[in-house]
């Protein structure tokens, strides 16, 4: 490719994806970047079969150990993907054809997502959504945040409109659940720390029930059939106990 391309991937205990995650970049990145955070599983045994630029450090949040990986990095452009995705090829080809231009328009682009729930795509509710994950390594930088990280740039964004970001974030209920609670707290904790106010458990009910009429009825949840039913389910109660432990943080600083 005219413009060279760093793939970066954070890590930790993610044996059972990173195979995945990885073989799907391999023809189309110069350097693939791991950053792990102290695996016990056999992650970093894994990912040094696609790679021998594999760094294990502490753990301080998404956004600064996004930023460690995305400081090694050499090349012209950055691929930022998560253990639990997966490149596919429609997408592989979008980007090699971009990489590919003399005038590339625009400084980073998002590409689409396709959760994977239990086995199938979610083709409604939030599927839609696109994510910033391509974009010239010089002049950006990832933010701070410990969760829901942004990757901070200079001008407008583009958008890769064939291919999709395979999405596993789910390995079973009882990790849904668990991903539900822990992003549900450290959310809390985020909001919390820059000052926003809950404004009560009434609510947070509230807003809650506004998120699940959002992704199962106004952007069709309802035609994913079950999935779409607990996807909508879930959401509602991640938004729920976001605000209610933001409530639960501003009531033990009181005391």
């Amino acid at each position: 490719m005219k413009n060279t391309l760093s793939v970066i991937v954070i890590t930790k205990n993610e044996e059972d994806r990173i195979s995945r995650c990885l073989s799907s970049v391999t023809h189309i990145a110069d350097e693939i970047i791991v950053f792990d955070s102290g695996s016990t599983d056999k992650t970093v045994e894994i990912a040094k079969q696609f790679t021998d630029k594999l760094f294990v450090t502490d753990w301080q949040g998404y956004g600064i150990q996004k930023q460690r990986a995305l400081d090694k990095a050499a090349c012209d452009w950055v691929l930022s993907i998560d253990a639990d995705e997966e490149v596919d090829s429609k997408l592989a080809q979008e980007i090699t054809s971009l990489l590919n231009q003399d005038v590339i328009e625009h400084n980073a682009y998002k590409v689409r997502w396709k959760n994977i729930i239990f086995g199938k795509p979610t083709r409604f509710g939030r599927t839609a959504r696109a994510c910033t994950r391509l974009f010239r390594r010089h002049g950006s930088r990832f933010d701070e945040a410990i969760v829901h990280e942004k990757v901070l740039f200079e001008g407008e964004t583009g958008v890769i409109k064939k291919g999709f970001l395979n999405h596993y974030s789910i390995r079973d209920f009882e990790h849904l659940l668990y991903k539900n609670r822990l992003y549900a707290v450290l959310m809390a904790e985020k909001k919390f720390a820059k000052g926003k106010k809950s404004y009560g458990i009434p609510l947070a009910v509230l807003r809650g029930l506004i998120t699940f009429i959002q992704i199962y009825v106004f952007r069709l949840g309802f035609l994913d059939g079950g999935r779409g039913l607990l996807y909508a389910v879930i959401y509602a109660q991640y938004t729920f106990n976001k605000y209610a432990g933001l409530w639960s943080l501003e009531q033990q600083s009181k005391q």
